[in-house]
């Protein structure tokens, strides 16, 4: 296909692979569930469940889409996106449905957490990834508009979701949200196109990348290994994506537990949280092209310390303050992922950027796995949310660390 028409047809595969990410997107409603779902397996056991005995499912959902990332981005890179984004959907909106008949927590681990999250990862790295490649004029805007309708998703689903489950239950929502997701996933996969290799839209002149480092300096999965920068990266994800991924993964019942408001209240806070974390994303990824992507990540870096205060002096009835608390995670969360894919190319170069990026994501998944574990335990241990939030805070001075060594280290 001539360039003149990957100019135009470029639009046409952002727009499919934000439809596509505003369905697996919904892993991030997790919360909506968890509630229940809690009540539900304690009928059935006999036992008593709460949303945080159940967030193991979360945990290990954030914790493999980096599999398939890697190795769905491997065959992106070969073969293109189209078919690896339509096994995704397949995956996801199947480990969807099957959650509507999981009887325990075990079932749910490999419904949810292991369908959905490795669903989720084949279809978003390359969603993301073959976005940033066809835009290499406007890396951080593009890559903020695409993870953006992926968090954008807890926007919408929640307030869909919530009205499945209180006119036909927790197991049919699930049912009647995977088939929906096969089906839109599967569609429009097929608007996919793979980007050619070094495709530059007209009128566009490759520059040195923020930092200092030169766009056309590829390197594979290997040698980006064997560069300290990588590290630096890899940590300051991790960091920054911890905090947002404890409170999306307890949102709703942090809510609930902080404030003392009613569950349709927190399920509007979900919503809020979701829509800043995608403002966030946009906002951030476009700032970045811009003043630079290290200087946003100090940014947001800072503003989720003053949101992460902001949560831990909050008391009952403090509904307001709560929000606006959240309102801030959510944005420093979608700055964090709405820069990081422009940021890997920008490092790394953008013809591996796929598996790269993959790789890069397992600072993600830790979080994933640390995160919601964390809030979790200490919760049961100390009946409070504080102690969470306190380590969180730690965890984003150590982010500031990080970005300062890396703008010594590049510039």
């Amino acid at each position: 296909m001539k360039e003149k028409n990957l100019d135009s047809r470029r639009w046409l595969v952002l727009v499919a692979s934000c439809l596509i990410n505003l369905c697996i997107g919904s892993i991030y409603a997790w919360s909506v569930f968890a509630s229940p779902l809690a009540e539900k397996l304690s009928a059935l056991s006999g036992g008593e469940l709460t949303s945080a005995s159940l967030s193991i499912v979360y945990t290990v959902a954030n914790s493999v889409g980096p599999i398939t990332m890697i190795s769905g981005g491997y065959i992106n890179d070969k073969l293109g996106p189209r078919w690896v984004v339509f096994a995704g959907g397949l995956l996801f909106g199947g480990g969807m449905l099957a959650s509507g008949f999981a009887t325990s927590i075990p079932m749910l681990i490999v419904t949810y957490g292991l369908g959905c999250g490795l669903g989720m990862g084949l279809a978003y790295g390359c969603t993301i990834n073959n976005s940033v490649k066809f835009f290499p004029d406007k890396r951080g805007l593009i890559g903020g508009i695409a993870t953006a309708t992926y968090g954008l998703s807890s926007v919408l689903v929640p307030p869909v979701a919530n009205l499945l489950i209180s006119g036909a239950g927790i197991s049919q929502a699930f049912i009647v949200l995977g088939v929906a997701f096969v089906l839109i996933v599967g569609v429009f996969s097929q608007f996919i196109l793979k980007c050619p290799e070094n495709y530059c839209p007209a009128g566009y002149q490759p520059k040195a990348a923020q930092g200092g480092t030169n766009l056309s300096n590829d390197k594979n999965w290997r040698e980006m290994l064997g560069d300290p920068t990588f590290y630096m990266m890899i940590f300051m994800l991790m960091c920054g994506a911890f905090s947002g991924l404890m409170i999306t993964s307890q949102a709703s019942p942090m809510a609930q537990s902080i404030t003392g408001m009613g569950a349709g209240l927190a399920a509007m806070v979900v919503s809020v949280l979701a829509l800043f974390n995608a403002a966030g994303r946009v906002v951030a990824g476009s700032l970045s092209d811009r003043f630079g992507r290290v200087t946003v990540l100090l940014a947001a870096f800072l503003l989720e310390i003053v949101g992460l205060v902001i949560l831990l002096t909050t008391g009952t009835g403090g509904i307001a303050q709560f929000i606006a608390g959240v309102s801030i995670m959510g944005i420093c969360f979608g700055a964090l992922m709405g820069v990081y894919p422009g940021f890997t190319a920008d490092q790394f170069g953008a013809k591996n950027n796929s598996v790269n990026y993959g790789i890069m994501f397992i600072g993600f998944a830790l979080a994933g796995c640390l995160g919601p574990s964390v809030v979790g335990k200490v919760l049961t241990s100390t009946g409070s949310y504080s102690g969470a939030f306190l380590i969180a805070g730690g965890l984003a001075v150590l982010g500031i660390v990080l970005a300062l060594l890396y703008q010594k280290t590049t510039n």
